[in-house]
């Protein structure tokens, strides 16, 4: 047994909002904050506490239980692709502006593809797919007296499983075609895999509808090992990494229910 620890678990936080958020009547549960821990290969650790005291929602947050899916089965994931496009001009003082080329304002023409960029909607089995490709973040200039001789823009391209990472690259290449790209990450996507009988079983057993999953997820590294898998927890995905994200209590009591009976048989 070595050192290296086989899960790292760091200042862990998971907070739920009870009650009507409409009617200023909300009120947040800090279900879990600030929790630390590591396991090495072949340690076990048991979480000990009274009711109530955030164990289970400890042990869902880390083995990923509770992906919001407003409690219906969302079938495989989206890939995604992140890459940095950048602009390029000439550095001069900007009290001699025509001596320069501004990037900043060179990088108009990369926003304005952006701007322009139809994505495709893909059915797969029954599941609907939307693609998106966005700017997440933009960086440039020197200084206040700078015209700046390199602008960067970070892109997300979230694609349909049914493009590689390779594909996806080549598209996103293809739209920025004359600027300078580097792809920084990418993540394949998953297929509905819902024929598998695993698959199947669970969303009869449970009840619910399938939806195609907008988001990555680790449904797309089990896909990858041949494991069935699928996405099913409480809360609205369409509030996922909003100001206000939270998450009903009662959806939460409802989701682990269907997932204790499944488990049961």
């Amino acid at each position: 047994m070595n050192g290296t620890p086989t899960l790292e678990v760091e200042n862990l936080v998971k907070h739920f909002r009870v009650g009507s958020q409409l009617l200023g009547s909300g009120a947040v549960v800090h279900a879990v904050d600030g929790v630390s821990f590591s396991i090495a290969e072949g340690e076990m650790l048991g979480l000990v506490g009274e009711s109530g005291s955030g164990k289970s929602t400890v042990g869902n947050c880390v083995v990923r239980l509770l992906e919001p899916t407003s409690g219906q089965v969302e079938g495989g994931c989206q890939g995604t692709l992140r890459a940095v496009v950048r602009a390029h001009g000439t550095r001069a003082h900007s009290a001699r502006s025509w001596l320069g080329d501004n990037a900043i304002h060179g990088a108009a023409g990369i926003l304005r593809r952006l701007v322009d960029y139809r994505p495709r909607d893909v059915d797969i089995d029954g599941c609907v797919y939307r693609e998106g490709l966005n700017a997440v973040l933009i960086s440039g200039g020197v200084a206040g007296n700078v015209i700046p001789d390199v602008c960067e823009i970070d892109v997300n391209f979230r694609f349909a499983p049914d493009r590689d990472e390779e594909q996806a690259a080549a598209h996103v290449r293809e739209v920025f075609d004359g600027y300078e790209l580097e792809v920084t990450d990418s993540a394949p996507g998953a297929l509905p895999g819902l024929s598998a009988p695993a698959a199947a079983d669970f969303v009869a057993k449970t009840g619910t509808t399938v939806v195609a999953k907008y988001g990555w997820t680790d449904v797309s590294r089990f896909s990858a090992l041949g494991i069935p898998a699928v996405n099913f927890g409480p809360g609205d995905p369409n509030l996922a990494h909003k100001r206000d994200e939270y998450v009903e209590v009662d959806k939460i009591t409802a989701t682990t229910g269907a997932l204790r009976r499944y488990l049961a048989g």
